[in-house]
């Protein structure tokens, strides 16, 4: 990690570009690793129910986010400035799609992660100190509402990385080096000895066995479950709801986007970073559920109490110290996870302000070059998700949501191929036009599968988004009143 000394920010300024290539991939593969891998395998069991399907699932995920990440390179190099994904929109699209997009980000996508990261972090925290659990319920009402000591930490978490960023670019990356580090070497000591100190390798054989016989499961009255095999097409439903998980934990890969304007030669160091980030990552996916293989049968790794996969894995590697081991991790995994996300998400209200589409304070920077206006407002509005308690339901509306946006995005590459032609691309969509199109053809299939098997969770996410119409329109009228 290099130190850039060479210019000192005023604020209301511009951004310094002082991230180096490593700072970024770090970045990618930090907000990226939350806590959904030593989760969400227990759904993708019970929905496909075989080891070949998990491990398809997880690859399929990979491919999916490697396929986006490395489209995404094309744009970084045409747009190295601040705002990511929500200046590609704006100028593939125009500016509404661009403020549609920043709009979802701002009410949940990365708001509603934050929060989500942060409980994460002290559910965790809550193990091996109950009184900080979400057990813990220190304000509760007749009608449901309560407050949880799990709720106060994790906002106290959000509170504290936020202010850490507000210290300037270098107190993130520090933090973020740090972690990102940390969480790599404990998955990869948890892989290691998965394998090394875990000895019934007939767990193993069993799984594979007949690791293609998918079957989903099927809750009937009281404790009663059976199976459906799924055969031929009928795998499609369950695998593309099945993938909702895997694809929700390899997100935030976008991130490094968001903040271009302080990556040195952003038209290089972005797609590297994507590329370098979205591989290891995948690669560390696939080798823990290979790892849950090896240590636990299928219906062990279905029915992990809470769905807490890792746990029931570290506790059959570790014995009673492995509570404690995976409770660490989770923390470490979650602390680096939201700082990331904190770091970056700031900078697209940033632009957005510029643009006079957010609140215009959040479009200043401070004495040391951070949006730190945008930075506090992404904080307060996190904690009223933590408060209420329904930013997991809001993150269930928006996964339709997120995977229309990446295909609206990757699509405006064949638009600007055609409106931009002699634009410099420094960078060009690897495997362009057949890698981009397979990826609007996958997200597109899952969307639709989703649209039918799991309406509760696609049609309120489009309501948000479209709350967003009227609200732009405002703002474009107050904007042309000013002018």
């Amino acid at each position: 990690m290099e130190n850039n000394k060479s210019a000192t920010p005023e604020a209301g300024g511009h951004f310094v570009r002082s991230l180096t290539l490593l700072d970024g991939a770090l970045l990618v593969i930090g907000s990226m690793i939350g806590s959904g891998i030593f989760i969400v395998s227990a759904d993708i069991s019970r929905q496909l129910g075989s080891a070949g399907w998990l491990v398809v699932v997880w690859l399929l995920s990979g491919f999916i986010t490697l396929a986006a990440a490395l489209s995404y390179g094309e744009f970084s190099g045409m747009y190295p400035k601040a705002g990511g994904q929500y200046v590609y929109l704006r100028e593939a699209f125009g500016k509404l799609y661009g403020f549609l997009y920043g709009w979802s980000f701002f009410a949940v996508i990365q708001t509603g992660t934050i929060a989500a990261v942060g409980v994460g972090f002290a559910k965790f925290t809550g193990y091996l100190v109950p009184a900080l659990g979400d057990g813990n319920i220190l304000i509760g009402y007749k009608d449901g509402f309560n407050i949880s000591a799990a709720q106060l930490l994790g906002i106290s978490m959000i509170f504290l990385l936020t202010y850490m960023n507000t210290l300037g670019i270098k107190s993130g990356k520090w933090i973020q080096f740090v972690f990102t580090f940390a969480k790599i070497a404990a998955m990869a000591a948890l892989i290691f000895f998965g394998f090394l100190l875990f000895k019934d390798h007939g767990i193993w054989h069993i799984n594979w066995a007949d690791a293609w016989m998918a079957r989903s499961e099927i809750q009937n009255t009281g404790t009663l479950i059976s199976h459906q095999s799924l055969v031929g097409l009928a795998i499609i439903g369950p695998l593309c709801a099945a993938m909702v998980g895997a694809l929700f934990s390899s997100d935030a890969w976008n991130n490094v986007t968001f903040i271009a304007g302080e990556i040195k030669r952003p038209e290089r160091n972005i797609g590297l970073s994507l590329l370098i980030g979205t591989v290891v990552v995948t690669i560390i996916y696939i080798s823990m559920n290979l790892m849950y293989l090896n240590v636990m049968s299928m219906d062990e790794i279905a029915h992990a109490q809470h769905d807490r996969v890792a746990l029931a894995a570290a506790l059959k590697i570790f014995g009673a110290a492995g509570t404690t081991i995976i409770a660490v991790m989770i923390m470490v995994s979650t602390f680096g996870c939201n700082n990331g996300l904190i770091l970056s998400g700031a900078r697209v209200y940033h632009t957005m302000a510029n643009d006079g589409l957010f609140l215009p304070s959040a479009g200043k920077l401070n004495s040391k070059g951070v949006p730190a206006a945008a930075l506090w407002m992404q904080f307060v509005w996190a904690s009223v998700l933590c408060l209420s308690g329904k930013y997991s339901d809001l993150l269930d509306f928006i996964i339709f949501t997120v995977l229309l946006f990446y295909i609206l995005t990757i699509a405006g590459i064949f638009k600007l191929r055609k409106t931009k032609p002699d634009m410099p691309r420094p960078y060009k969509a690897f495997g362009y036009p057949l890698i981009p199109a397979i990826y609007i053809i996958l997200a597109s299939t899952i969307c639709l599968v989703l649209l039918k098997y799991k309406p509760t969770y696609t049609w309120p996410g489009l309501i948000i988004v479209l709350i967003g119409i009227p609200i732009y329109f405002f703002l474009e009228k107050r904007n042309k009143a000013n002018e």
